[in-house]
């Protein structure tokens, strides 16, 4: 089973859309983990409202920190938007590593934040034919 880890700086919103996103496409083949750099309190309320509309409720999750535990378990790393956020701290790359430089979805509107989640959930398709 391979793991993939989504990680962006506050763990509030892109990386926990793509982690839940890969969990339902893998249907239990392979996983996704999630984190941050620099964890948030919370998820974005709009991301998670956002992901309901789609049916994946993640109202329960909790932003996590990034640890080398995570990484070295993990078989590819998914950056987002790394270079996009001013204050963005990113891993270095010591496991096969890609970034998608997705923009933040903190502050933005519900509809900005549904164009987003649509381009991850693409992006998540795209990532389980390669696999």
């Amino acid at each position: 089973m391979k793991t993939i880890l989504f990680v962006c700086v506050r763990n509030s919103s892109r990386s926990q859309m793509a982690e839940a996103f890969f969990n339902e496409m893998a249907k239990g083949k392979s996983r996704a983990l999630s984190a941050g750099t620099q964890p948030a309190d919370n998820v974005n309320p709009v991301v998670v409202e956002a992901m309901r509309e789609v049916g994946i409720d993640i109202s329960g999750n909790k932003p996590k920190a990034l640890t080398m535990e995570m990484v070295k378990k993990s078989d590819r790393m998914i950056t987002m938007g790394c270079g996009a956020d001013v204050e963005a701290v990113c891993p270095a790359g010591f496991i096969r590593t890609g970034d998608w430089p997705i923009e933040d979805p903190r502050g933005k509107s519900i509809e900005q934040v549904r164009k987003i989640r649509d381009a991850i959930r693409g992006r998540v398709a795209k990532l389980m034919k390669e696999l």
